[in-house]
């Protein structure tokens, strides 16, 4: 009697045992339990903890409620533009009712990828190709609210949609790369034209200044010189001018004269009309009369004599027989 006891008691602990070890779950921190009794749907959605259900009467399902991120196949699609791109994307939801997950749709993950790839060949086929290059942050908010309208129903909430890359034909980006160089060359040509302006303006106000002061002209002149001479590989040609050049050789022809015959500087004889009540002097006579004058006296006769009124002279300093005025002879 006591060993039928003692057998039933054992049978019945590890009746009793078996049945808590069916009866208790664990649901995780990240998990929500949605029991289903009997096929239908209990209110009570279990907590994460330790939890009990009734064994084979009760279904459990785990539901997890953390943040799943789903890429969206690429889809190729034709812009409004009719360009055709390439476009994928990355969806970011969670699940915020756990009864409505399991309930409403049988695999909410592959639901919210189907809609995910419909709404992204919805908005290619709506936005342009600029919009899809620059004004993404635009088009990932239509696209989060298409996918998340359906997605409410189904206990889903959808995070945030970003489109990840817009791949391009070709054709399409050296044309885009030609359209971008073009643009850039003209901005160019417009600063250079801009640049070219002010310094005509600048240059002109120059003008004015060194017009109003002369010395200022050979100061830039001289500056100049200076900075190409800095350059040790280069010709220097400094322009000087011609009156310059003739005071020069003037002076050192009297020079000469004076060191040759060792008397003082003889200054030419004046030049003028006979009649004339005073004589010009030679620094007022143009130097092409001059030299008319010397022609004329160098092409005549030694034994001749001088017209009336020129005196031959001959220049000490360089050999050329001048004219001078003399009395008219009585």
């Amino acid at each position: 009697m006591l060993e039928e006891l003692a057998i039933a008691a054992v049978a019945a602990g590890s009746a009793a045992v078996a049945y808590l070890m069916a009866a208790a779950k664990v649901v995780r921190q990240y998990e929500r339990g949605v029991v289903l009794r009997l096929g239908r749907l209990q209110r009570e959605v279990r907590q994460p903890g330790f939890t009990l259900i009734v064994p084979v009467v009760d279904r459990i399902r785990k539901v997890n409620m953390q943040i799943v991120t789903m890429p969206v196949p690429a889809q190729e699609g034709i812009t409004r533009d009719n360009v055709t791109v390439c476009v994928d994307a990355v969806v970011y939801f969670k699940v915020v009712e756990a009864d409505k997950a399991v309930v409403n749709v049988e695999d909410y993950r592959f639901a919210v990828s189907q809609m995910a790839q419909t709404s992204l060949r919805s908005i290619i086929g709506k936005s342009d190709l600029d919009d899809l290059l620059s004004n993404r942050e635009k088009l990932n908010q239509g696209l989060e609210l298409m996918i998340d309208s359906p997605a409410v129903g189904w206990g889903v909430q959808i995070d945030r949609v970003e489109i990840k890359d817009v791949s391009l034909p070709e054709t399409m980006k050296r044309s885009m790369a030609r359209q971008a160089e073009a643009d850039r060359e003209r901005r160019a040509r417009v600063i250079n034209a801009d640049a070219e302006l002010q310094a005509s303006k600048k240059l002109a106000e120059a003008a004015h200044q060194m017009a109003d002061e002369p010395a200022a002209l050979q100061l830039r002149l001289l500056q100049t010189v200076v900075a190409v001479a800095a350059e040790k590989n280069s010709t220097l040609v400094l322009p000087f001018p011609v009156e310059l050049l003739r005071f020069l050789e003037r002076s050192t022809q009297q020079a000469e004269g004076r060191a040759d015959t060792g008397h003082p500087e003889v200054r030419p004889p004046e030049v003028g009309h006979p009649e004339a009540p005073h004589a010009v002097p030679t620094d007022l006579v143009p130097e092409e009369v001059l030299d008319q004058i010397r022609d004329q006296v160098g092409a005549a006769p030694a034994d001749t004599d001088p017209p009336r009124g020129l005196t031959p002279l001959r220049d000490s300093a360089d050999g050329v027989t001048a004219t001078g005025t003399t009395p008219p002879r009585t």
